[in-house]
Parts: C-alpha cells; sequence; structure tokens
C-alpha cells in the first residue's frame, strides 16, 4: 500500500506542476485514482512541506509551493 501511496503522491505532483492550483476533489478524478488512495498522497505531500493550500468559499484548492514549482520546472 505504501508503494501504491507513494506513486500517486508523484502523480499528484506531476499534476500540480502542471497545474497552477487545482480543487482537491478533482484530484481522484484527474488522476484515474481512488479517492482513498489520492487524499493519503496529498497528505504525504503536506507532511513533506511540498503544498499551499487554499480555501475560497466552500472549496479547497492545492498547488505546490514556490520553491517546489521551481523544481518542476528545472527538470521539466
Amino acid at each position: 500500500m505504501r508503494e501504491k501511496i507513494g506513486e500517486a503522491a508523484g502523480k499528484v505532483w506531476k499534476k500540480l506542476g502542471e497545474a497552477n492550483e487545482i480543487n482537491v476533489l478533482q484530484l481522484p478524478r484527474l488522476l484515474r485514482e481512488d479517492n482513498e488512495t489520492t487524499f493519503q498522497a496529498l497528505g504525504w505531500l503536506a507532511h513533506e512541506g511540498k503544498l499551499v493550500y487554499r480555501r475560497d468559499k466552500n472549496k479547497n484548492f492545492v498547488s505546490l509551493t514556490p520553491e517546489e514549482k521551481n523544481i518542476f520546472r528545472t527538470i521539466n
């Protein structure tokens, strides 16, 4: 299970690198992953300090930190 979550974390990181910001509830569909795995992957990345969360009205959005965006740009 840990390996699957790690792989999903990589997919989340890449998707967020390609997009500026994504509604948290849209991520499982965009990644074609189940909710549980996607949200565990978000937790993994959040624990590592790689995410920024923003709440607008009743929606939660997530993006990479500026440092992570720079890393994404340098490798892509």
